[in-house]
């Protein structure tokens, strides 16, 4: 089961490096999340998951029973879980703000946001840069 979870994860990670590569802000999102399972999916497969073993010390007892589930994965995936929700979120009104006011995604064509320009002059700075060695 563990060589599983690590294989998806890899997998998950490759997909999500892939798509942030790529040039549309849709994909990028897309990439960012996909990035989040994999994060996720790492922590739960780095935890000892123990049914019914709590941490907890029992009344005689001294130390903590030597078998027991480990919290701290758990917090850390439930805070991996809330930081990539509200990137998330923060992506989405992003893309969707620059789609509303440029009328594109595509990284390539927003070359001259700061300043006007017109659809010529984006045809030819990206002739210059394919021309470039």
């Amino acid at each position: 089961m563990v060589l599983l979870l690590s294989i998806t994860a890899g997998a998950l990670f490759s997909a999500g490096i892939y798509m942030i590569l790529r040039r549309s802000l849709v994909k990028i999102l897309v990439g960012l999340i996909l990035l989040g399972y994999a994060v996720n999916l790492l922590l739960f497969n780095t935890a000892n998951l123990i049914p019914g073993r709590p941490p907890l010390i029992g009344l005689g007892q001294l130390g903590v029973p030597e078998v027991y589930a480990d919290p701290v994965p758990q917090a850390l995936i439930l805070t991996a879980i809330v930081i990539s929700f509200g990137i998330t979120a923060f992506a989405v009104v992003l893309v969707r703000q620059t789609y509303k006011v440029l009328g594109r995604d595509d990284l390539d064509t927003m070359r001259c946001t700061d300043i006007p320009c017109e659809e010529d002059d984006i045809a030819t700075e990206l002739e210059r840069a394919e021309n470039q060695p």
